[in-house]
């Protein structure tokens, strides 16, 4: 399903292999539940609650980990239902567009906010009930709550205490849309339960996720960048930006991740990756089968076949110039490979949290700018 081949990383992998036991311990000692979670998905009920959903848009209102997955649900995957709007900022500008699109009377607003009181979350919420109310409508028919279990808010779906927003894609934060959106997410779960065998797996060739983290630590560069050769994936990208730098980004340690796209970006980065400093670690997506192709006109060639020679011609160039590089092979984009890629990273960043000596699970920055903002607000 997923697989990998490394040039030029400059490190043996296999000589860390003996941390895997040790490391799994220190993982399962933290007690999330980003990996036990998904065995107590009650599928049924989320799958009847869609199923029972008569609406012709569905609008997330959310912030960051709460809002991330689903976006990239919909964007990797599309919507075989309703159209989903993810409400991620307080820009009014953005507010005000999403608003301009949508039917109040034929929409379901999803409030998701794990603690209840992110400040962001609370202000869309209120604005938007207001807009429901004033046009005549009963907010309790067009806003469900995923949250925390004491909230006070009486989550229709509860987010599992042990598990932190950038992790929580694969409970109801993220199968609660991507069901709405018509996605089969039994696939989904499949793809993870398989990728969380390979994360629980103490043979070193057997588990991806520790490879792939292993690879980042011991090529000791500062910064990642994430180069899939397929559009859809871009937002993959973006959650997988939060997951890494929130994670990592603690005790003066830390990987800054980079987002890039290819082949755009071979015009716009690649300058700078090839020659510039050599302080980055470079991975690229490789879809095999992209679901569609087209002649380009150009004798026998396909865009398949000029994307694919292009990422080749890249990855080449990393090497050549000494530039540690890898690329994910996937066979194709479906629910359950897109599963088997969140739990891959997700599982990658608990193992990078062992190798930093850091708690991958906490965010200490991010809870001091909320407060320096909610004293702000109060005064």
């Amino acid at each position: 399903m997923i697989s990998f081949d490394f040039r030029n990383s400059g490190v043996d992998l296999e000589a860390v292999a003996d941390r895997i036991p040790g490391y799994l311990e220190k993982i399962h000692a933290r007690n999330q539940g980003f990996y036990s979670a998904i065995d107590e998905i009650s599928v049924e009920e989320i799958e009847a609650f869609a199923a029972a959903a008569d609406y012709d848009d569905v609008v997330v209102l959310g912030i960051g980990g709460s809002a991330l997955g689903a976006f990239c649900l919909d964007r990797v995957l599309g919507s075989n239902g309703p159209n989903l709007w993810v409400v991620d900022n307080v820009d009014p500008a953005f507010i005000a567009s999403i608003e301009a699109k949508i039917n109040l009377e034929r929409t379901l607003f999803l409030v998701i906010s794990k603690s209840g009181q992110t400040i962001e979350t609370r202000a869309q919420y209120s604005y938007f009930k207001n807009c429901v109310e004033e046009a005549g409508l009963n907010a309790e028919d067009h806003f469900v709550f995923i949250s925390g279990a004491d909230t006070g808010l009486n989550p229709k779906f509860v987010i599992p205490e042990n598990v932190g927003g950038r992790f929580s894609v694969l409970t109801p934060v993220g199968l609660v849309p991507a069901a709405l959106m018509g996605l089969d997410i039994r696939a989904l779960l499949k793809g993870a339960k398989t990728m969380r065998d390979s994360f629980l797996n103490k043979s070193f060739e057997e588990n991806l996720p520790f490879q792939l983290a292993a690879v980042q630590f011991l090529a000791a560069k500062p910064n990642v960048v994430m180069m899939p050769y397929c559009q859809r994936l871009s937002a993959f990208v973006e959650w997988w930006r939060q997951l890494l730098a929130e994670s990592t980004g603690k005790e003066g340690k830390g990987l800054t991740p980079i987002e890039a796209l290819g082949v755009t970006d071979q015009h716009s980065q690649n300058q700078l990756y090839n020659e510039g400093p050599n302080d980055k670690f470079l991975m690229m997506i490789k879809v095999e089968d992209l679901g569609i192709d087209l002649p380009t006109g150009m004798d026998e060639l396909s865009f398949t076949q000029l994307l694919h020679t292009e990422m080749e011609g890249t990855v080449q160039s990393f090497t050549e110039n000494g530039r540690p590089n890898m690329t994910i092979k996937i066979e194709r984009l479906n629910e359950e490979t897109l599963g088997a890629l969140f739990m891959l990273f997700e599982a990658m960043t608990a193992f990078l949290g062992e190798f930093f000596e850091i708690n991958a699970f906490d965010q200490p920055g991010v809870e001091l700018s909320k407060q320096i903002t909610l004293k702000l607000l109060s005064q």
